[in-house]
């Protein structure tokens, strides 16, 4: 068939056309809110940068933000947006002030397009800027302009407000999650020393800078007081935990690179460089930085990113004609950490005892590492229990943000989820029988025990989680006793080896529905009791209900509702104030007193559950 193509087929969309068009390209991704880095926090990252350019700049002490429901509202304290240009800076492509470096010398925003998305991806976007006694006011839905206020006088102080609401037509049943907010926000006031900012009635600042951002995310003190180091345009902070693997936090010009870039490359590179030459011996890099927690951040002049959405630093010099990042950062480093380690010996030997356990640990393992890949080479290959997706992976662009891998237990829940993904982006791996429980052991049983190894190796983090090769892991077990036992058995081995993925958000428990009430016009999907009460009342009398009792008793047909776009995820998240060690002992460890009492209690409550549930029905 010869499908024509003539000038009517050629089409020039408006700038909100092509936002709403191709979201990805401007947000990352769209999703409902319950992943850290889906796009409602891009779009308010996008209000708040623009407020804190307006701090760095030295205008503004304090930003106001309110989430109410679905409704944002950023209130700044800076010089406000100049009256005549509201319109044109939120509604036109490429207009800014940031492409004069002398007002924004070292800004995140340099493309003019962050505010416009905002703009065109909400259902209500309203913009007031006050300046020098007046107020210029615009309201705007999914990029439309439908009410143009005159200037009006106004007392309040100069700056710049907006509110928006992203368009549910795009980002479907969303939430904030007020802790990913919380996270954002402190992240502002880390960077900037002296910043407020007031969000729903707390008020956060930072008087130490990374200090407070590394003890705000570890969840015991270091081995050794943090090391701080500041520099013209650089700042670090780091020490080593009893945590595996590595754990970063990267900034340029106060955008958190989750991706990392040539700065963290430098900071990596720079420390095994210099802790080498401080203990004169060749370290290998793996053991200088073991169980490191580390945040760096420097400024930059006009910072090249590797996409629109900034997680990437892409910038090889530090300014244009100036040095490059790499030079910067590893002579900054090895100047000041030299000088560190000579002037704290006690910091210096608790580090080098550090850094030889790791090797101790590393070479116990070493043995059997390659025998260990060579059978999860071979058993995924033939025993297929890796059914992955199209998604093709590189060491340049290790998280597509749309590949997720299940993991599920026993062949029937496996054969349904294989059956119904979308192979293109799902994974799924199928576990045989009940995982080992972890708790207390070395990451040498990684790799004796088969189940975990090839796990390990599915996932492509052997050698930490920067090749990762899914930006989901969804754990898929059935709700009853026993698919209970094994989702805390794999969280148990997460918190325990790679903590890393909880703290940057890819591990998440799949929440499928207990019950399906349908009658012979509608059918409804019940993921609680209350769900199911309700559906009875809404299909009148005498429904068909049915209990899915496992993943496996769910046709394919029905599965594919359950992990497509309204798919239904449970991030698992970690705070400070989370006690990991005292909950591993307490649920993973050794039988205590305190535990039997803890299930015989519950035990008795859910058996009153149960009772009150049969009265009342």
């Amino acid at each position: 068939m010869t499908v024509g193509y003539t000038e009517e087929h050629i089409r020039t969309l408006e700038w909100k056309e092509h936002i709403r068009l191709r979201p990805g390209m401007y947000i990352g991704k769209l999703g409902d809110g319950s992943s850290q880095d889906d796009g409602i926090y891009v779009l308010l990252k996008e209000v708040m940068d623009n407020s804190v350019d307006e701090y760095m700049m030295g205008y503004g002490k304090e930003i106001d933000v309110t989430i109410t429901d679905r409704e944002v509202k950023v209130r700044d304290y800076g010089r406000g947006i100049p009256l005549g240009k509201v319109l044109d800076a939120v509604s036109k492509m490429n207009t800014g002030a940031k492409y004069d470096s002398k007002v924004f010398k070292k800004s995140v925003g340099l493309n003019g397009i962050g505010v416009k998305a905002v703009n065109a991806l909400s259902s209500k976007f309203i913009i007031r800027s006050i300046r020098e006694g007046q107020v210029k006011a615009l309201e705007f839905s999914r990029g439309n302009l439908v009410k143009d206020e005159p200037l009006q006088p106004c007392n309040e102080p100069d700056g710049t407000e907006v509110t928006f609401m992203p368009d549910p037509e795009l980002f479907g049943h969303y939430h904030y999650i007020s802790e990913y907010v919380d996270n954002m926000l402190k992240t502002y006031v880390y960077l900037n020393s002296g910043l407020v900012i007031n969000f729903n009635g707390n008020r956060y600042c930072s008087k130490n800078g990374l200090v407070d951002l590394l003890n705000d995310n570890m969840n015991r003190e270091g081995l050794y007081p943090v090391i701080h180091l500041r520099g013209d345009d650089i700042e670090v902070a780091f020490t080593h935990g009893m945590q595996y693997g590595e754990e970063y936090y990267s900034f340029v010009n106060g955008q958190h690179t989750t991706q990392g870039g040539t700065h963290l490359a430098a900071f990596r590179e720079a420390i095994v460089k210099t802790v080498r030459e401080f203990y004169k011996k060749d370290y290998d890099p793996s053991d200088i930085r073991s169980s490191i927690i580390a945040a760096i951040s420097v400024k930059i002049e006009e910072p090249v990113f590797e996409s629109q959405t900034k997680t990437k630093l892409g910038s090889k010099d530090m300014a244009p004609g100036g040095p490059s990042v790499r030079n910067f950062v590893m002579e900054f480093i090895k100047k000041h950490l030299d000088d560190y380690l000579h002037k704290n010996p006690e910091t210096a030997r608790i580090l080098l005892k550090k850094i030889q356990d790791s090797e101790k640990e590393r070479k116990a393992i070493a043995s059997i590492q390659k025998l260990a890949r060579e059978r999860a080479r071979k058993v995924s290959l033939h025993n297929k229990k890796l059914r992955d997706c199209r998604v093709h992976y590189n060491s340049n662009e290790p998280n597509k943000l749309d590949s997720t891998l299940f993991i599920t237990e026993g062949d029937s829940a496996s054969g349904s989820i294989t059956k119904s993904r979308n192979v293109e982006t799902q994974a799924v791996f199928s576990l045989r029988g009940k995982p080992l429980n972890t708790y207390g052991l070395t990451k040498k049983i990684v790799y004796e025990n088969e189940e975990f190894n090839l796990l390990q190796a599915a996932l492509n983090i052997e050698d930490g989680i920067e090749n990762l090769r899914y930006n989901n892991i969804v754990i898929a077990t059935d709700a009853d006793v026993d698919g209970m036992h094994i989702r805390l058995l794999l969280l148990t081995f997460f918190i325990q080896f790679f903590p890393e993925l909880i703290r940057k958000g890819h591990l998440y428990i799949l929440q499928t529905p207990l019950f399906r009430v349908r009658n012979s016009k509608e059918t409804r999907y019940c993921y609680t009791e209350e769900e199911k009460r309700q559906a009875i009342k809404d299909l009148g009398p005498n429904p068909e209900i049915t209990r899915f009792k496992g993943l496996g008793e769910i046709s394919p047909d029905e599965f594919r509702h359950f992990i497509g776009k309204d798919m239904r995820l449970e991030p698992v998240r970690m705070k400070k104030d989370d006690t990991v060690n005292g909950f591993l002992e307490f649920y993973m460890g050794k039988n205590t007193p305190e535990r039997q009492d803890f299930i015989i209690e519950n035990l008795r409550i859910e058996e009153d559950i149960v009772e009150e549930e049969l009265i009342r029905e």
